[in-house]
């Protein structure tokens, strides 16, 4: 089938030194040498004046990649220009003038590189995580990730399971000789159990590899007026929370990232809670119970002089945290703060780096990131469990039929097959560029 040739700027919008504009597609040649008068030496910066209608439009340089040795695996091109918005606005017009050449869609180029096999699905979402990365831990999970650390694990799955798949259609071929079926059986399932059991221990941990992607959530909760959105300022250097005295101030769950180590954090503000008549802030207070309900970490605060046993339900830890103390309270809770003063502050951002690092680090490791990957892998596993539960009564051919769906669960895994909806809805995330 043959493509349109897409172009779109690659780098950000907006004014800057140097602005990148990036094409890909059978046109590629015509149009670099339509504009740019020449096509350079393959891989090699070249400096050149585009034109357009006898017009030159910058001094830039010109990279040429002949196909399949490119990101998209098709001829590509890049244009490094120089960054001014009339500059890349004029380069884009040209190229949209060339017969065959189209603006390209969100994601289109990093979707044509796993069309053409440059990149598998864990990778092209490892691409996307490297993007967004905003700490250090989310980087290296991302470069993982983008390396092809998913599909390099899928692959040993992949090939201990055909190799059971074989064992059983052995099975069902030589059905009359007990002898080698019980050998064949014997076989498969030790190698049936040993990819059970490394699919158990990623889900196991897969928790991690999320946290790790969208950020450690620690709620910040307790009475009216105990101090909340001070804290959430302080933590945050600067002002995100509006503070008063006056109480139900806050109303919505307020989130701020934070690099805490390192490691992504997000801290949420929440509603003070109490009785009250006002359906608005009745509505925040259930907001502010909801998220401490799913946080990984709440930090229950109440003034050091007017101690208050939480009041919050979660499946995550809770630390208390008493406030105010430079008015001279008593002390109380396992941190004691003053917003005011910074007393105690330097100490509970070093636990929550040692928090955010005990609960975060194995996620550094894990292959599952997303819940898609978790979706496939349960999947698999279902399928492997249904294999272990008829031993005794063992039909080959249902085995044989399990085994293939277990196989199809983790090849979908890497997109070597998948639904169009599925692909959509990954590469729509991306950006116009990549």
């Amino acid at each position: 089938m043959q493509l349109d040739t897409i172009f779109a700027p690659a780098s950000g919008a907006g004014r800057s030194a140097v602005a990148v504009v990036r094409i890909s597609g059978p046109v590629t040649r015509d149009a670099v040498a339509r504009i740019a008068g020449r096509v350079p030496a393959p891989r090699q910066a070249t400096l050149a004046a585009l034109r357009h209608d006898d017009t030159v439009l910058d001094r830039a340089l010109v990279l040429w990649f002949p196909g399949p040795a490119s990101f998209t695996g098709e001829d590509s091109a890049e244009f490094q220009l120089h960054g001014g918005r009339a500059v890349v606005a004029a380069v884009l017009r040209a190229l949209a003038a060339v017969p065959g050449c189209r603006p390209a869609e969100p994601g289109e180029f990093t979707r044509r590189a796993f069309l053409n096999g440059k990149l598998d699905l864990g990778a092209v979402e490892g691409l996307a995580d490297l993007i967004d990365a905003q700490t250090e831990a989310q980087r290296r999970q991302a470069l993982r990730q983008l390396d092809g650390a998913l599909g390099r694990w899928v692959e040993i799955l992949r090939e201990d399971l055909l190799a059971a798949l074989a064992l059983a259609e052995g099975a069902i071929d030589f059905a009359d000789e007990d002898a080698l079926v019980a050998a064949f059986e014997a076989e498969l399932e030790a190698l049936v159990a040993g990819v059970s059991r490394r699919i158990a221990a990623e889900l196991d941990r897969e928790g991690r590899g999320l946290r790790l992607r969208d950020g450690l959530a620690v709620a910040i909760a307790g009475p009216p007026n105990a101090g909340k959105s001070t804290l959430l300022n302080a933590l945050a250097g600067r002002e995100v929370a509006i503070v008063s005295a006056q109480a139900g101030t806050t109303r919505d769950p307020l989130t701020v990232d934070l690099e805490l180590g390192g490691y992504p954090v997000q801290l949420i503000d929440t509603a003070g809670l109490r009785d009250t008549d006002d359906a608005v802030e009745r509505e925040g207070i259930a907001r502010a119970r909801a998220r401490a309900a799913s946080a990984d970490l709440v930090l229950w605060l109440h003034p050091a002089d007017r101690p208050a046993a939480p009041d919050v339900a979660t499946a995550g830890t809770v630390w208390t945290v008493a406030t105010k103390s430079d008015l001279g309270a008593g002390q109380g809770g396992d941190h004691t703060v003053s917003a005011l003063t910074g007393s105690g502050l330097d100490g509970l951002v070093a636990a929550l780096e040692r928090f955010a690092a005990d609960a975060l680090v194995d996620g550094e490791g894990a292959v599952v990131t997303r819940l898609r990957h978790r979706t496939a892998l349960n999947a698999a596993q279902a399928s492997l469990v249904r294999i272990g539960a008829e031993r005794g009564a063992r039909d080959f051919e249902l085995v044989a039929e399990d085994l293939r769906g277990a196989v199809a669960a983790l090849a979908g895994l890497v997109g070597q097959i998948g639904t169009e909806d599925v692909l959509g809805a990954i590469f729509a995330r991306f950006c116009i560029g990549k």
